[in-house]
């Protein structure tokens, strides 16, 4: 791997850890699904003025950001409002199992006993987390993580259905372009004190909206699918694991988050699992 490739294998998911903690941070004052309506709205407009319209495919996309876009990540913000964000990242980690229960019945795809493996080391390690004491008594902001995690990994496998018919640049500009008012509209109907917020939002919240828009989504993304074509996905996979770590350290430093031995046990079983899942041995030639 090339220097220029490792310092955006290492330095996305990064970012990525330090936009979850962040937005964790702008929750104390920005309704959830508000928050993300804004970043997906920066994000598409700064993105959709550089790709063609996906033609023939336009009301699949528009499906495609439903469920990969509005409903998972209004589902897993809001539950991120109510838990740690140390703990909510890793909860949703279990969206790479989900992804490869859903191949397997959806598309007709095969695990690993490697992958099996994994994935069940990944949902011990929550079953692990969720029985500590301060989670056991407020289950729901987990419940809504996980759900959101299962509700993308099927956004992902109808991706794949039109995958080749649309470019990623394609799908992350018109993604944002249709999440940001459906977004807009659920907070409407599902929340309140939007535009008071907004109104008294002060420069940290408004760097925050500035920097999950466009660092975090705008700029992150294509320097990652950048790097998904010009290096093999077996040597990229293994950094995914930096996105959980790095927001367990920012959210820590910056949150002045803790956490307990238990959620710490638990949190290594669900990274060791998805470790086994994502990162393949390169056979000797």
């Amino acid at each position: 791997m090339k220097p220029a490739h490792l310092a955006v294998a290492i330095a996305v998911p990064s970012l990525w850890g330090l936009g979850f903690a962040l937005t964790k941070a702008g929750l104390g004052t920005l309704p959830p699904m508000f928050l993300m309506g804004m970043r997906y709205l920066i994000a598409a407009l700064v993105l959709i003025w550089f790709v063609k319209p996906p033609k023939g495919v336009m009301k699949q996309v528009f499906w495609v950001a439903v469920i990969s876009g509005t409903i998972p990540y209004g589902m897993v913000f809001s539950g991120l409002k109510d838990i740690f964000a140390s703990t909510a990242i890793l909860v949703v980690q279990l969206q790479i199992p989900f992804m490869a229960i859903l191949g397997v019945v959806l598309l007709k795809e095969k695990m690993s006993l490697r992958q099996i493996l994994g994935m069940l080391l990944a949902f011990g390690g929550v079953v692990l987390i969720t029985g500590e004491p301060r989670i056991q008594s407020n289950l729901l902001p987990v419940l809504l993580v996980m759900a959101g995690g299962l509700i993308w990994a099927f956004g992902q496998v109808k991706i794949r259905e039109i995958g080749r018919f649309v470019t990623g640049m394609q799908l992350l500009a018109w993604i944002a372009a249709f999440s940001a008012p459906q977004l807009f509209f659920a907070s409407f109907l599902l929340e309140e004190g939007q535009f008071a917020a907004l109104q008294s939002a002060g420069w940290r919240e408004w760097g925050i909206i500035l920097y999950i828009g466009l660092i975090m989504t705008a700029l992150c993304y294509p320097l990652w699918y950048r790097l998904l074509a010009a290096v093999e996905i077996t040597r990229v996979a293994p950094f995914m694991l930096l996105n959980p770590l790095s927001t367990v350290v920012f959210s820590i430093l910056i949150l002045g988050e803790t956490m307990t031995p238990m959620i710490m046990i638990g949190g290594v079983i669900v990274l060791s699992g998805i470790g086994v899942m994502t990162v393949e041995r390169r056979r000797r030639s």
